[in-house]
């Protein structure tokens, strides 16, 4: 009898861990879905379209709260990042990232930086201005339009604030995108 209950008891652990095993790698197969490698590694000549629509809404509904928003800088090549890291170091300037060459975003078609123009016509980069006189700061106003499209802003960061900067990482890591993982063209749409 003793046999026979220690029978029962193992299947049924081992039929759990089974169950469980299999509700784990669907849970995963499902949060992963909108995410594909590439095989050469090759780095994105454009915007990853989500991204672009998010550029363009944001464009969009900014303008429709009477503020005009300046689209400063989408994908960057890593030359393009490279230059812009020894801004402050080896070049003339002060240090605008902390992100050399393929550990930004920008290198993956996932991030844009942002500024407003002013009345006069000037692109500024002043956090307080209030062109439409509505009370509220602009920039705080295009910072959560962005958040409402999905973008992740970079003035939330603990570390260095990057006040202009919006991305969507789709949950990849920058080494994740330097092993050659990218999100699929398609991922915002499909959610």
């Amino acid at each position: 009898m003793r046999g026979l209950f220690n029978r029962v008891v193992w299947t049924l652990f081992f039929g759990g861990v089974t169950v469980s095993l299999i509700f784990t790698l669907i849970e995963f197969q499902e949060r992963n879905s909108h995410i594909y490698q590439v095989k050469d590694k090759k780095t994105p000549s454009d915007l990853h379209p989500a991204v672009e629509e998010g550029k363009q809404h944001l464009v969009n509904q900014a303008a429709e709260q009477g503020i005009d928003v300046v689209i400063t800088d989408g994908l960057r090549t890593k030359q393009e990042q490279e230059a812009l890291y020894a801004q402050g170091r080896s070049k003339e300037g002060r240090i605008v990232t902390y992100a050399s060459g393929g550990e930004s975003y920008h290198n993956y078609g996932l991030a844009i930086d942002f500024a407003l123009r002013s009345d006069n016509g000037n692109v500024i980069w002043d956090r307080s201005y209030d062109g439409n006189d509505d009370g509220q700061a602009d920039w705080m106003e295009v910072v959560e339009i962005a958040k409402g499209l999905g973008f992740e802003w970079g003035g939330d960061w603990k570390s260095f604030k990057d006040y202009p900067h919006l991305q969507m990482d789709f949950g990849l890591s920058i080494r994740e995108l330097q092993r050659g993982l990218r999100p699929k063209p398609k991922a915002l749409a499909e959610e």
